[in-house]
C-alpha cells in the first residue's frame, strides 16, 4: 500500500525529477518507508513506499523490468499474486523480488489489459511502455484505491491524492461549481468530478493507455469490470447458497491476511466486522482489535445505540483478540477537523472523524487492519432505503422516488436559494440527470420489485460505496495504514450479486402488497432502521458470531452529532458557520444557509449532514 504520483509533459519538454519529487513528498504519509523517482525525457513517475509485502529493497519503487523497457508505480495488493506468478514462472520469466508489484508488472508484460481480470485485490496501477511510448493505468474493479488525474496547459499529472497534483507549481487551482452543487445535493460525487475542476477521479474498474508523444486534451477511460446485481434464472436451494456463501467468504478473509507485518482488524460491535475478525483470529492468534465508542452523557433517541464497545469487547473476548478501544467526545471533531479536511481533500459520504481517530488508534499498533466494508452493499443492508423505491410504473418513476431520497443535503426546492450567489455558473447542470446517469450502463430487464431493488443496489456500490471507500483509504493512509476489505473478494462480489433478492430481504413481499394497495402511513414501518436486511448473510454468520449481535438492527459508524451540535458542539458550529465572515458565504446565500442550520440547532429538523458538509467545505476553503 503506498501512493503513486507522474507527468506526461506534451509540450516536449522533460520532466524534472524535482516536479516528481514534490508530488511524492505531498503524498509522503501514504509511505513512509521509502521514496523514488524516475524520469524519461517528458514522461515521470514517483512513488512512496509503505513496505507490506517484500520489506526488502528489491521490492521498491519505481520499479524497472530486466529489460529496462517498462517502469511500474503501484498501490495496492494483488492478494493472488502468488498463483500468477507460478504461471508466469512456468512461462519463463524470472523474478527477482517476492513482492506482488514485480507480478504486475510481468503480467502486464505478458498479457495486455488482459491482466486485469486475473487479478484479485485492490490497486492505482500506472505502467511505462518505453518501447510503444505509452503509460497504461487502471484501477480495482471496486475503486477501493484512489486515481485522480488532471490535463492542464499541455501536461498530464496523475496521483493517488489531489494534493499530489496542486503541489506542482504550474498548476492552478480551480473551484468546480458543478462538483460543489453536486456534492451539496447528494453528499457525494457520482460523476467524476471533484471539487477542482481539472482533477478528475479515475473510474474504479476502469483502465487507459495514453500515447506519450501525442497530447491529449481528454481521458477516456474503457470500463473492464462494472457491478451487475441480477435475478438468477434457476436459483440454487437456499441451503446451496448459505454453504458456498460460508466458503467464499471465509476463502476471501483467509486469502487478505496475506503479509509480512502484522494484520489487525477493526471491531465495530457489528455482524460484518464481527465474522471478519472471527475467521481471521483463528489464522491469527492473539490478533489485535480495534474499536471506537462514543460518549453518549448528552446523546438521545436513536443514538443512545451509537455505542457498540461492549459489544465489541464480548466479541474481543470470544476471538481471544488482543483489544484495543477510543472513547470519543463532543470536541474530538474539532479537535481534527483541520487534519481531516487536510487529509480528505473533499467532503464525502457520512460524518468521517470517527472513521479517523479509528485509523489513528490501529496505526499504533499494525501496518494493515481488515474493514466489514461492503457487506451491506452486496446483501441488502439498507432495506429502507431500497423499500422507497421497489414499486413502479416505469423507469423513470423509478428515478424520481429514489432520486427523492438521495438528496440528502439541500433539497431541489431549496438549492436555488441557497446557491443565489453562484446560481449563473450552475443554472444549467439537473442533478436529476446525474442520478440518472448512474444506470447508463446497468439497465437490465425492470419488471418486478426485484429488479429494482436489484438496481438500487447497484447504484449503492457505484456511489455510496465508493465514497465509502475513498473515505477509508484516504484516512487510513493519513497514518501509513493499509486497510483491507475481504466482502470485496472477486468470487464473494460475483457470487453475492447473484443471490436472489428474496434471500437478502424479509420483508420484501409485505412493502409490495402494502405499496399496490395500501399507500400512506402503513409504509412508515418499512422505512425506519430494522434487522430486514443480510438474511442470507446472517444465516450464514451465525456460525461465527453470537445471536444478538448477528440479528441485531443495522447500526453504522457514527457519532452522536445530532445532539452534540445542538448541545456540546454549538459554539463550534456558531463559530464557524454562523458568521457572514465564513467562507463558505462568497459562494452560499447566508439567509438561506442559516433557515437550514437553525433548523437542527432549534430541534426542528435533523440536519447534522448538511451542517457536517458546512463545517468540511469552510475548512476547506479556510486552508485553501
Amino acid at each position: 500500500m503506498c501512493g503513486i504520483a507522474g507527468i506526461i509533459n506534451f509540450k516536449n519538454e522533460s520532466v524534472s525529477k524535482s516536479n516528481i519529487k514534490k508530488m511524492t513528498d505531498a503524498i509522503a504519509h501514504r509511505g513512509p518507508d521509502g521514496e523514488g523517482q524516475f524520469t524519461d525525457k517528458n514522461v515521470g513517475l514517483g512513488h512512496r513506499r509503505l513496505s507490506v509485502i517484500d520489506l526488502s529493497e528489491k521490492a521498491s519503487q519505481p520499479m524497472v523490468s530486466h529489460d529496462n523497457n517498462f517502469i511500474i508505480v503501484y498501490n495496492g495488493e494483488i492478494y493472488n499474486f502468488q498463483a500468477i506468478r507460478k504461471e508466469l514462472e512456468i512461462m519463463g520469466y524470472h523474478f527477482q523480488s517476492t513482492s506482488d508489484t514485480e507480478v504486475l508488472l510481468y503480467s502486464y508484460i505478458e498479457w495486455g489489459i488482459d491482466c486485469l481480470p486475473r487479478f484479485n485485490g485492490i490497486f492505482a496501477v500506472a505502467i511505462y511502455d518505453r518501447i510503444n511510448n505509452k503509460l497504461f493505468m487502471a484501477r480495482d474493479r471496486y475503486g477501493t484505491k484512489p486515481l485522480y488525474y488532471a490535463i492542464q496547459d499541455g501536461i498530464f499529472y496523475f496521483a493517488s491524492e489531489q494534493k499530489g497534483i496542486t503541489s506542482v507549481d504550474t498548476f492552478k487551482k480551480e473551484l468546480d461549481y458543478e462538483g460543489l452543487l453536486e456534492y451539496f445535493t447528494f453528499q457525494n460525487f457520482f460523476t467524476n468530478h471533484t471539487l477542482d475542476k481539472n482533477i478528475k477521479l479515475f473510474p474504479a474498474g476502469s483502465y487507459c493507455e495514453i500515447s506519450t508523444i501525442h497530447r491529449i486534451e481528454y481521458l477516456e477511460p474503457k470500463t473492464f469490470w462494472d457491478f451487475s446485481f441480477i435475478e438468477p434464472e434457476q436459483p440454487l436451494a437456499e441451503e446451496e447458497y448459505i454453504e458456498e456463501l460460508d466458503r467464499l467468504f471465509s476463502k476471501a478473509v483467509k486469502s487478505q491476511l496475506v503479509s509480512d507485518v502484522d494484520v489487525g482488524a477493526y471491531l465495530s460491535g457489528g455482524m460484518d466486522s464481527g465474522s471478519i475478525t472471527a475467521i481471521a483470529a483463528k489464522q491469527l492468534p492473539y490478533m489485535k482489535s480495534f474499536t471506537c465508542g462514543f460518549d453518549l452523557n448528552s446523546a438521545s433517541g436513536l443514538e443512545l445505540a451509537f455505542d457498540e464497545r461492549q459489544k465489541a469487547e464480548y466479541m474481543s473476548y470470544l476471538y481471544k483478540t488482543e483489544h484495543y478501544e477510543m472513547v470519543l467526545k463532543s470536541g474530538d471533531m474539532e479537535r481534527i477537523m483541520s487534519k481531516l479536511v487536510y487529509h480528505i481533500e473533499e467532503p464525502r459520504v457520512g460524518q468521517s472523524y470517527p472513521n479517523m481517530y479509528a485509523a489513528q488508534l490501529a496505526s499504533k499498533f499494525v501496518k494493515v487492519v481488515l474493514s466489514g466494508a461492503g457487506g451491506d452493499e452486496l446483501f441488502g443492508g439498507y432495506p429502507w432505503r431500497y423499500y422507497r423505491a421497489t414499486v413502479n410504473t416505469c423507469f423513470e418513476d423509478y428515478i424520481d422516488k429514489y432520486y427523492g431520497f438521495w438528496q440528502r443535503l439541500i433539497p431541489n426546492s431549496e438549492i436555488k436559494k441557497v446557491f443565489s450567489p453562484i446560481w449563473d455558473k450552475v443554472s444549467n447542470v439537473w442533478t436529476r440527470d446525474i442520478f440518472r446517469d448512474v444506470f447508463k450502463n446497468h439497465q437490465n430487464k425492470l419488471e418486478t420489485p426485484e429488479d429494482y431493488i436489484n438496481h438500487s443496489m447497484y447504484f449503492e456500490a457505484k456511489t455510496f460505496l465508493q465514497g465509502i471507500l475513498i473515505v477509508d483509504d484516504k484516512l487510513s493512509m493519513a497514518y501509513g495504514l493499509e486497510t483491507r476489505v475481504p466482502f470485496l473478494d472477486n468470487d464473494l462480489v460475483d457470487f453475492a450479486t447473484k443471490i436472489p433478492v428474496n434471500m437478502k430481504l424479509r420483508n420484501l413481499h409485505d412493502i409490495v402488497r402494502i405499496n399496490e394497495n395500501e399507500h400512506g402511513d402503513k409504509t412508515n414501518k418499512y422505512f425506519q432502521k430494522t434487522n430486514d436486511g443480510k438474511i442470507i448473510l446472517r444465516k450464514v454468520m451465525s456460525k461465527y458470531i453470537p445471536e444478538e449481535i448477528n440479528n441485531a438492527t443495522k447500526q453504522g459508524f457514527s457519532a452522536p452529532d445530532e445532539s452534540w451540535f445542538r448541545g456540546e458542539s454549538i459554539d463550534f458550529v456558531k463559530r464557524s458557520i454562523c458568521s457572514r465572515d465564513a467562507k463558505i458565504y462568497d459562494l452560499f446565500d447566508f439567509n438561506e444557509t442559516q433557515k437550514l442550520v437553525n433548523e437542527h440547532l432549534e430541534g426542528k429538523a435533523n440536519r447534522r449532514l448538511l451542517i457536517w458538509g458546512l463545517l468540511s467545505f469552510n475548512e476547506l476553503l479556510a486552508n485553501a
